[in-house]
Parts: C-alpha cells; sequence; structure tokens
C-alpha cells in the first residue's frame, strides 16, 4: 500500500515489480537545513544512492507542541519553509503528534491545530500523522480528514496480537510495533500482504533489548511536553553512554541494510523507519550514508555536506 496521492517513490520500479524499501526518516522541522542540502543532493545525483529505495516520508514536530511525544523536540524552523521543501521533492511530511496522555482540553490547542490546518489538505503528496492518543486519533479524524494516520511506536506493542489486532484497524495506514518483534520472522512471514503493507519496522533502535520501562520513558517525554513533572530514570546498563549507531548496530532487533534486501523485501515488507529525532544532524547524516548511499559515493556525499557553508553538521 502507498500513501493515496504520493508520489514521492519511483513509480517506474513499482511498476517493474522491483522491490522497493520506502524509508521514513527523523527531523521534519529539527533537521530542515540538513535536509535543505541533502536532498537535492539525492535527486541530482540519484547514482549515488541505492536504487532499491525510495524516501517515502520525513516526520517530526516543532518543539513546545503539546501533542508531541516519543521525544522532546527542538525543531524551530518556519512550518511553512518545512512544507515547501517537501512538496518540492515530492515527500510526505508527517506531524509527530504521539502524546499519550492528552486530555479532552488540550485538543483545542491552537499551535497544534494551527499546524494541522497548514499540513492536511495540500496539494501534493498526502500528508500524515504519527499518533498514539484515541482521543486524539477521534478529533484528527474529524476535524483533519485529509491526513492518513500511523500506530506509533510509543504503544509499545511488543505481543505480536496486539501487532495483529492494530494493523486490522482501518484507520490506520501503517504500524510501527516496537523494535523487539522486528526478528520474529516466522510469523511475521504468516501475515497477509496487506497487513506486511502497513507494517513500519523500526530499524535503529538503541534502547536496552530487555528494558522493561519503555513505556514509561514515552510517559515521561508525554508529561514533559505537557510542561508537568516528568522525571524518569533509564535502568538500562549502558543509559550513561547516550545513542551510539555502532551500539545499535549491535541490538538483536537491528535491521541494516543486508536485512533489507535478503530478508524483509522478499518477505514483502515495505516500510523501514528510522529513529533520530533527539540526535545531532552529524548521527543522522550517518545514516542518511548508510541506509540510502552507495558505500562507494559515501564519501562524496559526506563532502557535498560538509562544504556547505551555511549548515552546521554538529
Amino acid at each position: 500500500m502507498k500513501i493515496i496521492g504520493k508520489k514521492g517513490y519511483d513509480a517506474n520500479l513499482a511498476l517493474s515489480g522491483e522491490k522497493v524499501a520506502y524509508y521514513h526518516l527523523p527531523g521534519l522541522f529539527e533537521f530542515y537545513e540538513l535536509y535543505r542540502v541533502f536532498l537535492p543532493l539525492f535527486r541530482m545525483h540519484r547514482e549515488y544512492f541505492y536504487d532499491w529505495c525510495e524516501i517515502a516520508s520525513i516526520y517530526g514536530a516543532p518543539s513546545d507542541c503539546i501533542w508531541g511525544g516519543g521525544r522532546t523536540s527542538f525543531g524551530t524552523t518556519d512550518p511553512r519553509d518545512v512544507l515547501a521543501l517537501m512538496r518540492e521533492y515530492d515527500i510526505s511530511s508527517r506531524l509527530t503528534f504521539s502524546n499519550s496522555l492528552l486530555q479532552k482540553e488540550h485538543l483545542a490547542d491552537p499551535k497544534c491545530n494551527a499546524l494541522c490546518q497548514l499540513f492536511s489538505g495540500q496539494e501534493g503528496p498526502q500528508n500524515g500523522v504519527i499518533v498514539h492518543s484515541e482521543l486524539l486519533l477521534e478529533y484528527l479524524e474529524h476535524m483533519y480528514p485529509d491526513f492518513y494516520f500511523v500506530s506509533s511506536t510509543t504503544k509499545v506493542l511488543t505481543d505480536f496480537t496486539q501487532l495483529i489486532e492494530e494493523l486490522n484497524r482501518e484507520v490506520f495506514h501503517y504500524v510501527v510495533p516496537d523494535f523487539r518483534l522486528n526478528k520474529q520472522l516466522d510469523k511475521l512471514g504468516q501475515l497477509s500482504q496487506s497487513q506486511k503493507d502497513k507494517v513500519e519496522f523500526l530499524c535503529n533502535e538503541c534502547c536496552w533489548f530487555a528494558c522493561k520501562d519503555r513505556k514509561a520513558c514515552y510517559e515521561a517525554v508525554s508529561r514533559k511536553n505537557l510542561g508537568l513533572s516528568s522525571e524518569h530514570c533509564c535502568t538500562a546498563p549502558d543509559a550513561g553512554d547516550g545513542y551510539r549507531f555502532s551500539k545499535a548496530m549491535k541490538n538483536p532487533g537491528f535491521i541494516g541494510v543486508k536485512d533489507i534486501q535478503e530478508r524483509y523485501l522478499p518477505l514483502g515488507f515495505s516500510n523501514f523507519k528510522i529513529e533520530g529525532r533527539g540526535l545531532g544532524s552529524a548521527l543522522i547524516l550517518e545514516f542518511l550514508l548508510y541506509y540510502l548511499t552507495k558505500p562507494e559515493h559515501q564519501l562524496q556525499v559526506r563532502e557535498e555536506i560538509y562544504l556547505d557553508n551555511m549548515l552546521d553538521i554538529f
């Protein structure tokens, strides 16, 4: 299943029967300056990048959005500039509104509603919302029906039965399961093709695989975005190290380029989410190099990005 009205994928590849990986990238507002440099490069020098993948969407939220969740956002770019960039490159914009603790009074928030008014009903690729709260989902369906909806990984769907139930909900175009379901390929392979089309795998999670506090961590972010006390102490053995891509690659749930090509695409899966909204642009560039860029061209892409004097890569 492709996003309705979306042009940001290679139609020739789709029509030829070639299997295509659609990436959903982090930092719609947070890393606008990086994408402002990277997207022209991706278009003008397509030969630098894998021909079996496309950028389907970029997700994120501006700072001070009470509907936000997952990560505390720091994006300050003018939303109109963000929308213009995404429309220019036919990429779907996804608003990350995955706060799990919203109450009815929060639905009237002027900033979040203004964003929805701006991003919904636009010409070009269809835009979407990543959502956790059922209250917010019902509100958005009624007020902004032009959006498509993504079931957030902040729901921490670790039980396969829960995943199937979520996939069967017609309201969701995509469902992001907890990364600990990534390697249950025997069960995943038994899904129908329509269900497989909706699964969006979180590829590069660095969280401790045995973590039992993941939902509590997300709820702490939700409280913080609402301006409430949000103390949460991570109990992971290496929590003090922060995010390291090298560590993520060793995670049992990690999905790498070879996995995508040799395991997931042949099984009929096509949607892959890259996390990183709370990281720095230098790390996001490493994700773009690893997941999208041919090894022999990674240095050229890195140089093009680093040599742009308007971009503070760190």
